[in-house]
């Protein structure tokens, strides 16, 4: 990730600073402050159902930078400070009403990393894989790993006790942190462990003076055990150990600066076990008995979370159970007492069924058969022999309140995660959460269980504390708090005398914005729950490629959360006032490529491309000349290569054309082709009954009409006949990647006009057209039955030679072949008939993921060509100068002109490949 690629002009705008506590700070610090509109509504919320504004935020840049935070806010009034990673808390303890530390930034290192030792010193914004990929080539790794291991950082596991899939083998974070550096509010540097290392004044004697109640007030037995503070690792029979009472406290007691932890050796050869089951009840019962047997995984899921996954043993519930070696994985199938068993060596095999599992986190958003759910009981524990009994009265709870949910989890240690069905936007829904929490909050308890399991109290479970402790050891919690905070500026309202657990929703006051996207670009946007997975940093590899913009920048705004987030503040109208017309929204959008990566890459399936486009048209609704130049030139280019055709290469050669087009000088525009593939086609001759219809989309017909030429040659070697429209036509592309909605249902309707008669396989050569065919046509004409039709009749070129010649033989070409997998390909259309093609041609070699850059008109707009240049960089460019003497495939228009420009390269559509190898003829 490059950070520092800042778009230019868009830094710091609208600062606001109605106390001086902003210029305090800049005053006092080294790091970043930022007050502005943006900074605030990007930091409302995190991954709950909660949403907190703050004044601002800072980045500190060291620990001296976090104590000076802290004295300028004591200093304005006891100004509150919330420490946040990466802002994937799923009860709200990450959001806050006064200052927001943001430690990704600049306190995102590792100090040193002892091997011999087995430990590592971590600053508190370094992301757990970053640690684990520093530590696998010792051996060695850390033991917890959260299903947000890529994005999740150190100082928020600390904070939460984060635990994740492991934890039967190599316990909670708090098991494996050794010493911490911490710094209260009241501006004390501590550095805590052992034997009473670091604890404040006062708090060893608080807990001398409560030994009977904290030997007697924690239920036993319960492996994670997360709720509230672990006061009972302060007894003197436990190692009167600071760090790990610490563990857990939701950053209430002071903010890490700097950690130690342990390191554990990899397993000598993982192997993955998936054990199927009946239903998830039965699951549930069998993992407690297979603990025995050492597993390092005892994970469970059921069907419904599994959307159309393959390589899972039957069943309708499964334990993801990893061992050390095949012998372990052998005894364990023989105890399972499955109804089926896979085991599976293989990296790839194992990383593509543990991708289905840590997917859960946002796939359980979107319920089977339609519907949202979320977090709000998210993460309850019971002792693992009481699993099976737990979940089976859970679902009968859920039943009674009517409400859908799908549990999954950690099931060796007894830890469930459920994202629930709740009505968040409306007062009577919002009764009924409350009354469920509360019922289930009883039900746990009756289970002597923990209210939370991994993920912290928060804002969601800390009312319900005293269900579980009881008023007296709650009240002790009160009064560590305020021994180690006694000014009560980090973090209230979080834990201890906690606010409410339905006040402060995030749905509270939204309302319907906009139509153009079914629900509204507003509740649309609420969708995104925040897990992050668009904030994945470091080199990328494999065929995902959300979010290019936010890998290219590291800025929080330029991920597809960010961008949500800012949407659904212009929604809400509190703190991005003007709605439609917003600058910080447009210019958060302004580096969306509209990749669609999101909607298929992001787990609740967020469509960031489709809320650009709605935006756009509204915020320039009745106001034309605002818009970009390139709007009117690339956003119209069908247009205008349909009525000017290579009259255009003049116009574009003369001086200043390229300033007057809205084009950065640092790009060439492509060449017009002295003669469209239209005019070929009609041209030459065919004896053959057509079978299906060719599309000429603009690109193809226009600017790479060798394209299409090669497409005939081979689906006529195929032995099937093909025809084109009878009129022009266009999928309205440009027109709706530059927020011109208007003119694209015009430019559609004209479209429908001419293909009204069509029958048969449409096939569409460009990935990008054939995405637009296939998603936004329909979306944008959901009342026309047209729309529909030809959405369903679109067809990759693939896809035709597979289903309609499917006795073909496609020329050997018997050749590696690097280059890259359009984005709008691997989000909509999908490759898996690409992949089958190049095979049976003897192609052979991955293609990169990720995004190209230039995403049309986007890089070759003025202040993209730096940020196209990185997202070309993430995979596209170092699998390019990774091949020798390599065979280039790219079929997207975009990916080879960026090739082309960027490289000594040039990139083949697989038609002209394929052409290339059938030799002359036809």
């Amino acid at each position: 990730m490059r950070r520092g690629l800042r778009h230019p002009g868009l830094v710091g705008r609208h600062q606001e600073d109605p106390s001086g506590l902003a210029s305090d700070l800049r005053a006092a610090v080294a790091g970043d402050v930022d007050f502005s509109v943006t900074a605030r509504a990007l930091t409302t919320m995190d991954a709950s159902n909660y949403r907190r504004v703050p004044a601002g935020t800072v980045a500190p840049r060291d620990a001296a930078d976090v104590a000076a935070v802290l004295e300028v806010c004591r200093a304005h009034g006891t100004t509150p400070v919330v420490a946040r990673g990466a802002g994937t808390s799923i009860a709200g303890q990450a959001t806050g009403t006064g200052v927001v530390l943001d430690l990704t930034r600049h306190m995102d290192g590792i100090v040193s990393l002892d091997p011999s030792a087995r430990t590592a010193v971590v600053r508190p914004g370094l992301v757990l894989d970053r640690l684990r990929a520093a530590a696998r080539p010792h051996g060695l790794t850390f033991g917890p790993d959260p299903s947000t291991h890529s994005r999740c950082t150190l100082g928020g596991m600390i904070g939460n006790n984060a635990c994740g899939a492991h934890s039967v083998a190599w316990g909670t974070t708090a098991d494996n942190v050794r010493s911490l550096d911490v710094v209260t509010y009241g501006g004390t540097a501590l550095t805590l462990g052992r034997d009473g290392r670091g604890a404040p004044d006062g708090l060893l004697g608080l807990i001398d003076r409560n030994l009977a109640l904290l030997r007697t007030g924690y239920p036993a037995g319960l492996p994670r055990r997360i709720s509230g503070y672990a006061l009972d690792a302060l007894l003197p029979e436990r190692g009167v150990d600071v760090v790990r009472s610490f563990c857990g406290s939701e950053g209430t007691l002071g903010v890490v600066t700097e950690a130690t932890v342990a390191l554990v050796p990899l397993p000598a050869e993982p192997v993955l076990v998936v054990l199927g089951y009946a239903d998830e009840s039965a699951a549930a019962d069998a993992a407690a008995g297979l603990l025995p047997y050492g597993p390092l995984t005892v994970e469970g899921m059921a069907a419904d979370l599994v959307r159309g996954a393959s390589g899972l043993p039957r069943g309708g519930a499964w334990l993801f159970c990893e061992v050390d070696g095949a012998g372990a994985a052998a005894r364990l199938v023989r105890a399972a007492d499955a109804l089926d068993a896979a085991v599976v060596r293989d990296p790839a095999g194992q990383r593509a069924l543990w991708r289905i599992r840590e997917d859960a986190a946002g796939t359980a958003t979107r319920l089977p058969g339609g519907g949202d759910a979320w977090p709000g009981w998210e993460d309850c524990a019971v002792p693992p022999a009481r699993l099976g009994a737990y979940l089976r009265e859970f679902r009968a709870l859920l039943a009674e309140f009517g409400l859908r949910g799908v549990p999954y989890g950690h099931f060796g240690d007894g830890c469930v995660h459920v994202r629930i069905d709740f009505d968040l936007w409306t007062e009577p829904g919002v009764r009924d959460f409350r009354r469920f929490s509360e019922a289930v909050a009883d039900l746990v308890v009756a289970h002597g269980g923990s209210l939370s399991g991994e993920h912290g109290d928060g804002r969601a479970r800390a009312e319900l504390l005293p269900r579980m402790y009881g008023d007296e050891l709650v009240g002790l919690f009160g009064a560590v708090k305020d021994v180690w905070d006694p000014d009560g500026g980090l973090n209230p309202g979080t834990l201890v005398r906690p606010e409410p657990l339905d006040s402060g929703l995030r749905f509270t006051g939204l309302p319907v914005v906009g139509t153009g996207t079914g629900a509204g670009v507003g509740r649309a946007a609420a969708r995104c729950v925040g897990v992050a997975k668009c904030r994945v940093a470091g080199p990328s590899t494999g065929p995902g490629v959300m979010c290019p913009s936010y890998r290219a920048t590291g800025e929080e705004k330029h991920s597809t959360r960010g961008r949500a987030r800012l949407l659904h503040e212009m929604a809400l109208g509190e703190v991005i006032t003007d709605g439609w017309r917003s600058e910080e929204v447009r210019d958060a959008l302004d580096l969306c490529l509209s990749c669609k990566g999101c909607r298929s890459d992001c787990p609740v399936g967020v469509d960031m491309a489709a809320y650009k486009a709605e935006f756009l048209d509204r915020h320039y609704a009745r106001r034309p000349l605002a818009r970009p130049r390139s709007h009117w030139t690339m956003g119209r280019l069908p247009g205008w290569l349909a009525r000017f055709g290579r009259g255009l290469n003049a116009a574009m050669a003369l001086p200043f054309a390229a300033r007057l087009a809205g084009v950065t000088p640092e790009r060439a525009m492509p060449r017009v082709a002295e003669r469209s593939f239209v005019s070929w086609f009609a041209e030459r001759a065919s004896n053959r009954t057509p079978a299906l219809t060719l599309w000429p989309d603009t690109f193809t017909n226009h600017l790479a009409p060798e394209v299409g030429e090669a497409a005939v040659r081979v689906l006529e070697d195929a032995g099937l006949g093909v025809e084109l429209p009878p009129g022009r036509v266009c999928c309205g592309l440009t027109y709706v990647s530059t927020g011109q909605l208007g003119a694209a249902r015009k430019v559609m309707l004209r479209t429908l006009d001419v293909t009204g008669e069509l029958t048969g396989p449409v096939v569409v050569l460009e990935p990008s057209c054939a995405a637009t065919l296939r998603t936004d046509l329909p979306e944008l004409l959901p009342d026309d039955p047209r729309a529909a039709r030809l959405a369903s009749s679109v067809v990759t070129f693939a896809e035709a030679l597979e289903t309609l010649a499917p006795d073909w033989t496609p020329p050997r070409l018997d050749r590696p072949v690097t280059g890259q997998t359009h984005c709008h390909q691997h989000a909509v259309l999908g490759d898996g008939a690409d992949r089958r093609l190049r095979e049976k041609a003897g192609l052979t070699g991955e293609l990169a993921g990720g995004c190209c850059g230039l995403a049309g008109n986007f890089g070759f707009e003025p202040g993209h060509y730096e940020v196209s240049v990185a997202c070309a960089e993430d995979q596209l460019l170092p699998a390019l100068r990774a091949a020798e003497h390599p065979t280039v495939l790219a079929d997207g228009f975009s990916c080879r002109t960026q090739i082309a420009d960027l490289t000594e390269h040039r990139g083949r559509h697989l038609a002209e490949l394929l052409a290339e190898g059938l030799g002359e003829g036809l």
